[in-house]
């Protein structure tokens, strides 16, 4: 089967013809970067007046490059939504008329589940389920894919989008739009730990994701150090802001693919082609972070203990009596005093530790309670002595 597919829901128009679902025969892009640019964002008028300008054209071309006729095409495929409404009605009028015109099938095509099924063509042994990572100038979330088409939302951002965070970041470090690729470029030059930017947690929701901290961070720290004319190190910030974004994302869709039960995480959309996210990605799956826990920045440590909040823990059962390491009944606490330990009814007799009526869910309760009250009573032994 071959599929003339449409896509304009942002700033570039592109057509291709697909085989099977797994072959691209063609892909014909017309971007609108360097327009774009000069606003330092995408224009939605101006975005929609060039995919009118250039969608036929590339329409031609595409069947041309694949070698192909209108007669040969079995389907056509557009992007529906998410996206500039404007910019996307054009790429679905168009698609809807050609359809009718061939008098082949009409296949609305969601955004997100169009970078999910880009993996398919990019590497054609990749069959479901596994977990998808979708990262864009205007989603970022984890996709549990079941199936071709069962998907299901497991995380998402609450605001704004790592895409647009990064282009925001780079336009206030001088940079071009789109930002991604300057930033990541930028990061190269230094090894950061300058900056110290936040990392969010969202309580209750460890998949859900928020970046508009961040990049008000960023934000402020270009724009405070240009009003007190002090020196900023760009490529320090950089890197850090890299790094702020890699540790929201990383270990996340790691705990994702856990909870998911996934042994498979694939990236999808324009931010996932960033070399720190990929170097983010390979050192935390070999174990290997690179840094001692002494320079690990507040934003970092809350970054881990989020993760570690978030990790999934599954009790079993219990294990027999004879493998137990704590044991109910003992001396009542009411009998001792908590000052020295000693006991209420005999001078100089003092307890501590298992000989005491004290327990706990194991795990360092009763470990700690023992040492602590062990040291309290052979200091008040040693000092009444």
């Amino acid at each position: 089967m071959k599929i003339l597919a449409f896509e304009s829901s942002c700033d570039e128009t592109a057509v291709a013809v697909v085989e099977d679902g797994r072959r691209v025969l063609s892909d014909a892009i017309a971007s609108q970067a360097d327009m774009h640019a000069l606003y330092g964002g995408v224009v939605p008028e101006i975005a929609s007046r060039k995919h009118v300008e250039a969608i036929a054209a590339l329409t031609d071309k595409a069947l041309a490059d694949a070698g192909v006729t209108k007669g040969d095409i079995d389907a056509v495929a557009v992007t529906y939504a998410p996206g500039l409404i404007g910019a996307v009605l054009v790429g679905l009028s168009f698609a809807k008329s050609v359809a009718y015109a061939l008098g082949v099938p009409l296949i609305p095509v969601h955004h997100i589940r169009g970078h999910i099924a880009a993996n398919y063509l990019a590497f054609p042994e990749l069959e479901p389920p596994f977990l998808a990572l979708c990262m864009s100038g205007g989603n970022t979330l984890f996709v549990d894919v079941r199936d071709y088409t069962d998907l299901v939302l497991v995380g998402a951002t609450r605001d704004d989008a790592a895409g647009e965070c990064f282009d925001k970041a780079a336009r206030v470090l001088g940079m071009p739009y789109p930002g991604g690729k300057p930033m990541d470029e930028l990061a190269q030059q230094s090894a950061g730990g300058v900056y110290d930017l936040p990392r969010a947690s969202i309580e209750g929701h460890p998949l859900d994701m928020s970046f508009s901290g961040l990049k008000t961070a960023v934000v402020n720290l270009a724009h405070n150090a240009e009003q007190k004319g002090e020196p900023l190190d760009r490529a320090a910030l950089a890197r850090d802001f890299t790094r702020a974004v890699s540790d929201e994302l990383v270990p996340r869709a790691m705990l994702a693919a856990r909870t998911c039960g996934r042994k498979t995480l694939v990236a999808a959309g324009g931010v996932a082609d960033g070399r720190q996210l990929a170097a983010a990605f390979a050192r935390w799956l070999s174990g290997k972070t690179g840094k001692p826990a002494a320079a690990l920045t507040r934003g970092e440590r809350q970054a881990i203990g989020a993760a570690l909040k978030a990790l999934p823990l599954t009790v079993a059962g219990a294990r027999p009596v004879e493998e137990a390491i704590v044991t109910r009944g003992g001396v009542s606490v009411r009998e001792v005093l908590p000052g020295s330990m000693a006991s209420r009814r005999v001078a100089g007799l003092y307890f501590a530790g298992e000989l005491l009526d004290t327990d706990a869910v194991t795990g360092g309760y009763n470990l700690q309670i023992a040492w602590s009250t062990g040291a309290l009573a052979g200091r008040s032994v040693c000092s009444n002595g």
